[in-house]
């Protein structure tokens, strides 16, 4: 890349983002369901009460925790309801991107001329807004907890691909202005969990990988 290639391309993908921001201001709900209960309020599972036990032990390992407070935290641990309890217990030993859980899931996420993921154990919301120009947006639901059975992906693809994973027994489908197709190959119960892609364009790509097909006993 040469010197005037690389002064502008900064500022284009600024006015992406802005522009990126602007559209999915525009597609996002006015109003949420207040049925649903915030990220925070969901029920944690014994899986994500080990994951806050292992990063625990690793502090008290370091010397981050005196073990007064590693017992302490530890009981909490075990005691806790909810992710946004167990959260708490981990907020100041790990930066964000490495905390064991994310509560932020419904945060846009946007890859202008970069590329952008959002893996690991996260809460998916029912509708989330993604922006994908000349990039690439990955969004790994393998180990995710969605909010809803059906999840509306506001995809803004311009030039870019979004790439989806996700795990058995999970439906994908593209709505456009064209048609609705399915993007998934493998066959899935009719009231399965479906993540619902809508896109206003044809100017990007939609890919979705799926874990390989069982093979059946004979």
């Amino acid at each position: 890349m040469n010197e005037r290639q690389g002064s502008w391309l900064p500022r284009l993908s600024e006015v992406g983002e802005r522009l990126a921001e602007e559209w999915q201001a525009a597609r996002r709900p006015r109003s949420s369901d207040p049925a649903l209960p915030e990220p925070h309020e969901l029920r944690a599972s014994d899986a994500d009460r080990d994951r806050i036990s292992q990063v625990l032990n690793e502090a008290v390992a370091d010397g981050r925790l005196g073990m007064a407070e590693f017992e302490e935290r530890l009981e909490a641990t075990y005691k806790a309801r909810t992710l946004g309890e167990l959260a708490a217990l981990t907020a100041d030993l790990l930066p964000p991107d490495q905390q064991p859980f994310r509560l932020d899931g419904g945060k846009p996420v946007s890859a202008i001329f970069r590329k952008e993921h959002r893996d690991g154990r996260w809460v998916v919301p029912a509708e989330l807004a993604v922006t994908a120009m000349f990039g690439t947006t990955t969004l790994d639901l393998r180990d995710a907890i969605m909010q809803t059975r059906r999840v509306v992906i506001n995809a803004t693809l311009m030039l870019g691909s979004l790439e989806i994973h996700v795990p058995e027994g999970v439906e994908v489908v593209r709505v456009s202005k064209e048609k609705t197709v399915v993007l998934t190959r493998q066959q899935c119960l009719p009231d399965c969990p479906v993540i619902e892609v809508r896109t206003a364009s044809s100017l990007g790509e939609v890919k979705v990988k799926e874990p390989p097909r069982r093979k059946r006993r004979r």
